[in-house]
Order: C-alpha cells, then structure tokens, then sequence
C-alpha cells in the first residue's frame, strides 16, 4: 500500500507531459454520457466507450488526464482477474475441524451480522447526508439505497494483516476459526447484499421511493443468487472431485495441477455466465474442493495446488492494496466531505459494534464453550476493511454519491489496515487473550468442561450433515471413508461395488477422518479393535495398554480422546482406536469377550 502511495504522488505530481488538444474536440452537444458511442465518419462507424467525466477545470490538462487512465484499470479487473484467487484461497484454506466447530455463530455472524451492519451503517450515513443536505454541503443526488449499498460495501471485512498475525503468535483457535469464518463467508454476503440493493427497482417513475414487492423482489435476488452461487460452485468441485477419482491423472502431477486449476477457475465463469455471483461461486468451490478433491490428488499435485494458490492470493492482494494507494492520487473523481467521512467512520464502529455484541450475547446463551468478553473485543477491534470493500466501491463510480462512497471507502481501508492492524499484538496483550497455541494439542491440559465444547455447536443438524457426509459423499467422491457396499442398501450391491475404487478398500484401516472429532453422540459409543468391539468407559493410563471396562462413559472417552499420542478414528459406525502394538493386547480381548470382571 505505501509503494502504491509513493507511485501515486509520483505519477500525479511529478510527472507532466505537454499539452495538445489539437486534434481534441472540446464542444459537443450531448444530453446524457452513453457508455458506448457510434459516431459516423464518412460512412463509416467508429465504436466509443466511455473513459469517463473531466472537469471543465481540466480541459487543458487531457494529456494528463490520459496518463493518468493508462495506470487505471477497468474495475471489472478486480471481480474477474483479482478476486477469484483471494476468495478460493481463503475456502481451499480453511482449517474445516475449527470452522464446523464454530458453524453457527460463524453463519450468524456472516448473515445475521452483516445485515445488521448495513442496516446500521445505511440508517446513519442517511442521516449524515440529511444533515449535509441541510447545510448546503451536498453537490449531488445521495438517495437511501445509496446509503445502503454503502453499508452492504463497508460491512465487508477483510482482516488479512490481524489474521496473519493471529497465525504467526499462534492465537487461541476459538478467535482464530470465529474471525477467519466470519471474513470468508462475510465476504460472499457482502457481494450479493450489494447487487440485490443495485437491483432495487420500485414501479413508477421513482425509482428511490420504499416499495414492498421492490424490498421482497430484491430479497429473493439475494436468495437465489446466493444459492445458486453456492450449488454453482459444489457441483463444479463434485464434478473435479470425481473426475480425479475415477481417472489416472495422479500418474501426471503437472496435468493434474493444471486441470485443478482451470476446473477452479472455470467455476467463476460458469457462474458468470449463469447470472450468478462468481466469487461467491468461487468461495464454495474451494471448500469443496479442498473437502474432497484435495484427498485424491497426489501428493505431489497437492503441494503444487497448496503454494499455486497461496502465491495468487499474496500477488492478487498486494497488487490490490498497492493500487489503493495509487487510486488515491490517480482516481480524477475524488469527492472528500469531512463531515462524510467522520458520519462513515462512526456508522462502521456502530456497525460492527451492533454485529458482535448483541449476536455474541445470544450465541452465548446456547454455547456451551462461551465467547468471552475479550474476545468479543477483539473481533470488534480486528473487523478491518480491505480488498473486497475496494472492488466493490470502485466497480461503478459514475454518479456524484458513488465517487464520495469510493473516496471515503479508501480512507477507511487505509485507516483501518494501518490503525487497527498494527495495534493488533497490542490489543492482544491488553485484552489478555492467549497465544502460543498448537491447534492439534488445544484439548490437552484443558479442563473437560472446555473439552467437550468440541460438540458445542455439532448439534443434530451437522450430525446428520457429518453421517451422511462420512458414510455416503466421502466413499463416493473421494477414496477415504467406508466403502459404499458396506454403507448402501444391498439392493444397490452392484452401484455400490462400481462406484467404490479399489482404494477404499486397501484403505480402510488407515485413512482417518479430519473432522471425526466433531461428531461425537452424547450416547454410548462402541470401541471396536479389528473384530472386537468393547464400550467406550475407558480409564487413561501411560504405556500401550489401556483397560476398557463394560459401562460407557462419557468423561472417560473425553480424557482418551485428550492423548496426543492416539487419534480417534470413524469408520461407518464403528470408531477405531489405534493402538502402539500391532496386535491388541490378550486382556482387552479377553474384557471385550466375557466382560468386566
């Protein structure tokens, strides 16, 4: 950001090339500015697009002011070149045992949240402008939609910078998971929040005045284009998934690296191409890709794909954050009210404030593993505006309210990236929140009130969700999990034995399930060792044997879960637990036969 700065006052002042508006016609009578313009010469016709507006102030300067487009890009650039790989990063990166953990107060925050947000934010930059309008301070038309699409813009963080810190000090995974979560599907809502307000639409001549069916017509844009986004983007991972699974291409690392990622991107395009929202086709294209097609990749494909796609997104995110600081002196429109921008940065604190505290207190109500009061401050210190906010703001500045709205979004981006950003260990230390934490030893040392928060939110709707996940999509679209012949019906033997690779069969005992920790019944809980099944009451002891006693316990499988040294793992219904010898020993055999002594 600060090279982009430095480039910019460079390009602005210091550069100046001479005037020569010979060949420019400056007087032509036309009634609106057409994005596209026909102009017959001669019988033949020339095509136009609009470059933009230029002050009359400037006239004098169009050799600058052509400069000055040749380092602007076209904000379309941002949605189709930029941002996909920021937003598949972020879902082919997501740490999936801590964000199903958190699923629901991470979908209230992302939903809930960032609709309150706008609201709140909308409502007082609304009375901002009335006041600007009583003062005789505003230049232009600033509706209320206007002030809505500002609050749907602002709502969208982007806490990159804390989140890198939060991973190089190792921060407690409850902020971490809750924080990256949030950012990642608040991102997605952001976008189509802001096309649903655009395509608000009233009968009549007034297209700004409050219209039920327009309000109902714009939440069922919002609805069917999030969804469809959505089923976009899983279908395009199902499809990868399965094509990497029924076919020989982890013989060709470097085809099957190259497939992956025009699979991937082609998602954006598809989506496009069907009226829906790229990035957030993107968004879910990544989770599922990193859920299913990760596991049939080599292992060579998957390192390739993990650093392919961490290098875009680091070059896609420096390039943007270098261009705002360059858009900040080359942006020719700029409109800075101060009494704008003070009425924004108190809307998006009492937005974000209205997002996290209130949501924070009503999620605690059903949380076992409660969100405590510094990490409540903590999310609200770190709701930082970044990339997304910019795309969206500069994608369509043509009116006098959207050049303030970009203008202003900078200064937030800029003032939040470096305030709150840098002040991120600071507020760490004085909000006393721990670090130093290893996310896959969290549960050791814990107490068992606070361990067996893992099944906090994994309440009956992602237990089914996990069952059938684990017993049915798993066997199908990767080779891990149960194989499908011992999960389907025997009606469907032959399906069954097709669509299962040899894999899932030589691997059975092996593979592990990275989220079977979350789904643990509250009921009693079978143990089985090879053929043997014995229950889950069992005592944690050192050393490789361990005794296993008839009555099932809850607090015992805790603290046997709590080993670092073991890893519990789920096999259709059965839950294998491996043990340090290959053969179990006599005596676990003999209680698991006849029974506690």
């Amino acid at each position: 950001m600060i090279y982009g700065v430095l480039v910019g006052v460079v390009l602005r002042y210091g550069i100046h090339v001479p005037s020569d508006v010979n060949n420019v016609t400056l007087s032509c009578q036309v009634q609106s500015s057409p994005a596209t313009l026909l102009v017959n010469v001669s019988g033949k016709f020339y095509e136009y697009t609009l470059k933009g507006e230029i002050s009359a102030q400037e006239l004098n300067n169009v050799q600058d002011n052509e400069m000055l487009r040749k380092v602007t890009f076209d904000p379309e650039v941002f949605f189709n070149i930029l941002l996909p790989p920021i937003i598949f990063y972020a879902g082919y990166s997501l740490k999936r045992r801590h964000f199903f953990r958190n699923l629901g107060s991470i979908l209230a925050y992302a939903f809930l949240g960032t609709a309150i947000s706008c609201l709140v934010i909308g409502s007082v930059v609304y009375g901002c402008v009335a006041l600007m309008k009583v003062t005789g301070q505003l230049g232009g038309d600033f509706y209320f939609t206007d002030c809505l699409l500002f609050g749907a813009i602002v709502s969208a963080t982007d806490p990159v910078t804390v989140l890198a810190i939060f991973h190089e000090l190792q921060v407690d995974v409850e902020l971490y998971a809750l924080l990256f979560g949030e950012s990642v599907l608040n991102d997605a809502v952001a976008i189509v929040l802001s096309s649903s307000i655009v395509a608000y639409q009233p009968a009549g001549d007034n297209s700004h005045t409050f219209d039920v069916t327009a309000m109902f017509k714009s939440i069922g844009i919002f609805l069917g284009i999030f969804s469809g986004s959505f089923a976009m983007g899983a279908a395009t991972g199902v499809v990868t998934a399965l094509v990497t699974k029924f076919t020989k291409l982890r013989e060709f690392p470097l085809l099957e690296t190259g497939l992956f990622f025009l699979m991937s991107w082609s998602t954006f395009l598809l989506a496009e191409a069907c009226g829906f929202t790229g990035v957030v086709a993107v968004l879910f294209c990544g989770i599922t890709q990193a859920h299913y097609t990760y596991n049939n990749l080599s292992t060579e494909s998957q390192h390739r794909t993990k650093q392919l796609f961490e290098l875009l997104n680091f070059l896609a995110e420096n390039f943007i954050f270098s261009y705002m600081g360059l858009a900040l002196f080359t942006f020719q429109n700029h409109v800075f009210n101060p009494t704008f921008v003070v009425g924004a940065f108190l809307a998006i604190f009492l937005g974000r404030a209205a997002n996290i505290y209130p949501l924070s207190f009503l999620l605690n109500l059903g949380r076992r593993n409660k969100i405590g009061t510094n990490l409540q401050h903590m999310m609200m210190f770190a709701g930082l505006r970044g990339a997304m906010a910019f795309a969206l703001a500069i994608r369509d500045t043509a009116t006098y309210a959207r050049q303030m709205m970009f203008s202003t979004t900078l200064l937030i981006v800029f003032f939040t990236v470096w305030v709150f950003g840098g002040g991120t260990t600071a507020m760490l230390s004085c909000l006393n929140i721990r670090v130093g934490v290893d996310a896959d030893q969290e549960n050791v040392g814990v107490p068992e009130s606070e361990r067996r928060s893992t099944k906090a939110e994994s309440a009956w709707l992602f237990r089914m969700w996990y069952n059938f996940d684990h017993n049915y999509l798993k066997p199908l679209l990767t080779h891990s999990g149960p194989p499908l012949t011992t999960t389907l019906p025997g009606c469907c033997g032959p399906v069954a034995r097709c669509l299962t690779s040899p894999q899932a069969y030589e691997n059975q005992e092996q593979l592990k399930d990275d989220d079977s920790d979350l789904i643990l019944n509250d009921g009693d809980i079978s143990l089985t060792y090879g053929d043997s099944a014995v229950n889950a009451d069992s005592v944690a002891s050192s050393g490789a044997s361990r005794r296993f006693v008839g009555n099932s316990s809850e607090d015992a499988l805790d603290r046997e879960l709590a080993f670092g040294d073991h890893e519990l793992v789920i096999r259709g219904t059965r839950l294998v637990l491996p043990m340090d010898d290959s053969e179990p020993p006599s005596n676990v055999l003999d209680s698991a036969r006849h029974g506690p002594a």
